[in-house]
């Protein structure tokens, strides 16, 4: 084991200055080429998006100003920071049964319960690397992004019951979910409950449900669920998302409220349960949450600029030109970082205009709302650009200061981005009260409806060419992700029904790729262009990140 640890990287996370020593001594001794130790979880998780470690050993309790080791493993799974073939060992006094299950529901490699000895530390670092080895194929064909062939691998360990096939099942079907192979997905997971009734087989199943559109079916597995495990967070965090998407603003936050009072010290979760706050109108509770997030994690990659953007917002409302010139000073700053950066620079403009507002600067904000409005017809303009038009312009109309076909602008934004009653809402959120604005984005939430039902009605009756047909010219105008994908759809259900099948193909796949913004997970996307804290995709769930 000597040789095979010499080109190891470990780090270690743990308060405690004896227990750090010891376990960094432990490393030491069993031949661990480069070893690093930290003190907080929010040093460890910079450390971690920085480097690739093999092994990590970490303390689940760091005092009640920090979360806890769990609670970061969590959040790190899940944002994809730690890959899949680094060695998580657990350190902790706790011994109750829920601490053993949440660390075992985290895919966790080890868990130790201190006092512990050299001997039963080394057993069970090799334990954990001898099934990485096991498993390591499929960490290749994940790494070289050959998803298809590590799926594979997945699924045949699975069906032939070989070692550690569960770990492999769990790995396959979220692989199925990526591949937006829903319904492959669902029966795994039903599979492995099946074989062995675990938690987090039964959240899968709900993510899938969720996944493939079955909103109503994803909430009923969901309650059941966080009903039968209330301390489970990530199933209140997906049934927020289920919320989310159902339109229930203010139940999505009460449950992202939840999550994060089982994880008190995750970022993701202060950013979700902050962005939602603002959006039900809880102003005292959004500056809170969103204020702790910035001081623990403006650092860290799996903080979410929009949050700034937010707090921008609510320091302007309450006349703080001085922390909006902070806030502006920080964007100046992450510019120089990025300067590149399109997410970026509309955000600055935002804050730009605010500050302009409040310091009666009414030229100068009217013209960074223009430039907002302009950036809409750009094809990387998400969601979150009608956010920030919306929000400021109303501002800036409240100052006095008029902006032409402002009715016409939330016309255009409202058809491109009321995909589904979660966009609407949100949309409608930032309108403040302005009946006007919201009946304009409630009305083009309706008109895409209708579109989508017309299609519907047309290919029931056998006329899918037609449908398709309407589709594409109704996402070609309006540039809604929803018509254009639901386009797609019906054209790949009924291939052999249409006869100009090939040239409406390519008309749908072009309008996918200019105005169809894809999904990927948070990290997947530069630190400056994630969206994690509004749904800011244009395509299917939308708060699959963050959410929200």
């Amino acid at each position: 084991m000597v040789e095979s640890l010499q080109q190891a990287k470990a780090l270690v996370i743990d308060a405690n200055h004896n227990a750090r020593m010891l376990i960094v001594a432990h490393l030491r001794e069993l031949g661990v080429g480069t070893v690093r130790a930290v003190t907080r979880s929010r040093e460890a998780r910079l450390a971690l998006e920085a480097t690739s470690y093999d092994i990590v050993v970490c303390d689940n309790d760091f005092g009640e100003d920090e979360e806890s080791g769990q609670a970061l493993l969590d959040e790190l799974r899940r944002e994809q920071v730690l890959p899949q073939s680094t060695v998580f060992i657990m350190v902790t006094t706790d011994a109750s049964y829920a601490a053993v299950a949440g660390a075992a529901e985290a895919a966790l490699d080890v868990y130790l319960l201190k006092p512990y000895t050299l001997a039963s530390f080394s057993e069970r670092l090799q334990q954990a690397r001898h099934r990485k080895q096991v498993l390591r194929p499929i960490f290749e064909a994940m790494a070289a992004e050959d998803y298809e062939r590590a799926c594979t691998l997945c699924l045949q360990r699975f069906a032939q019951r070989g070692e550690y096939f569960l770990s492999a099942a769990r790995i396959g079907a979220e692989l199925l979910l990526r591949q937006k192979r829903n319904a492959e997905a669902r029966e795994l997971y039903e599979a492995i409950i099946a074989a062995r009734t675990v938690p987090w087989a039964k959240l899968g199943v709900a993510r899938a449900e969720y996944a493939a559109g079955q909103l109503q079916q994803a909430r009923q597995t969901l309650e059941l669920l966080v009903g039968e495990m209330p301390d489970y967070a990530d199933g209140w965090d997906v049934l927020g998302r289920v919320q989310m998407d159902e339109g229930h603003l203010d139940e999505a936050l009460r449950t992202y409220q939840q999550a994060l009072t089982l994880t008190p010290g995750c970022l993701l979760r202060a950013q979700r349960a902050g962005t939602l706050a603002f959006y039900a109108g809880h102003r005292a509770e959004a500056t809170r949450l969103l204020e702790g997030a910035a001081a623990s994690g403006l650092r860290s990659r799996l903080f979410d600029y929009f949050s700034l953007v937010l707090l921008a917002l609510i320091h302007f409302d309450e006349g703080e030109t001085k922390k909006l010139r902070q806030l502006l000073e920080t964007f100046d700053h992450l510019l120089f970082q990025h300067p590149d950066s399109p997410r970026l620079t509309r955000q600055r403009w935002a804050v730009q205009a605010l500050l302009a507002l409040r310091e009666n600067r009414l030229g100068e904000a009217q013209e960074q709302a223009q430039r907002l409005a302009r950036a809409l017809e750009q094809p990387d303009a998400d969601l979150e650009v009608g956010v920030l038009v919306i929000a400021l312009w109303r501002r800036v109309q409240d100052a006095g200061g008029p902006l032409g076909e402002a009715e016409a602008v939330v016309q255009r934004l409202a058809l491109r981005y009321c995909v589904n009653k979660a966009s609407t809402e949100v949309l409608v959120a930032m309108a403040e009260g302005d009946r006007t604005v919201a009946e304009l984005l409630r009305g083009a939430h309706d008109r895409v409806f209708e579109i989508a039902e017309q299609a519907l009605t047309l290919s029931l009756r056998g006329r899918p060419e037609q449908a398709v047909h309407l589709l594409a010219e109704q996402g070609e105008s309006t540039r809604n992700a929803k018509l254009i994908d639901m386009a797609m759809s019906v054209l790949r259900r009924h291939a052999a029904k249409i006869g100009q099948r090939q040239a409406l193909e390519d008309l749908v796949r072009d309008l996918q790729a200019r105005w169809v913004l894809p999904i990927s997970g948070s990290l997947a996307r530069a630190k400056a262009g994630k969206a994690l804290a509004v749904p800011a995709t244009t395509r299917g769930p939308a708060v699959e990140n963050t959410i929200v």
